[in-house]
């Protein structure tokens, strides 16, 4: 089964095209390393309540050298935004994704 990305992608190939040339263009700056963004799309991802962020930035970040104390303390933090949603909703399954993804 696809999920809405991959389906997104399909069904308007020539919007993502460019939603993909607009998230490059974000992401190319040097300031900051590739784990450091990918710890904090996890942030604003879990502030929006998007579980896609769990199989897709967890195991980019641990490929980038994020530790697993890293990602819990990003989620950790969503409690100061989101209270304990952020945690209930995304700590446990997004340790199992860290567990589990071979690099």
């Amino acid at each position: 089964m696809k999920n809405s990305l991959d389906l997104f992608q399909e069904e308007y190939a020539e919007i993502q095209a460019i939603y993909a040339k607009l998230i490059h263009a974000v992401t190319k700056s040097k300031a900051l390393d590739a784990k450091t963004k990918h710890l904090m799309y996890l942030a604003m991802k879990i502030i929006t309540n998007d579980k896609n962020a769990i199989t897709y930035h967890i195991p980019l970040a641990k490929k980038e050298g994020a530790s697993r104390d890293e990602i819990k303390e990003t989620i950790a933090l969503s409690i100061t935004v989101v209270g304990s949603k952020g945690i209930s909703s995304f700590l446990k399954e997004a340790l199992e994704t860290y567990d589990n993804h071979k690099i």
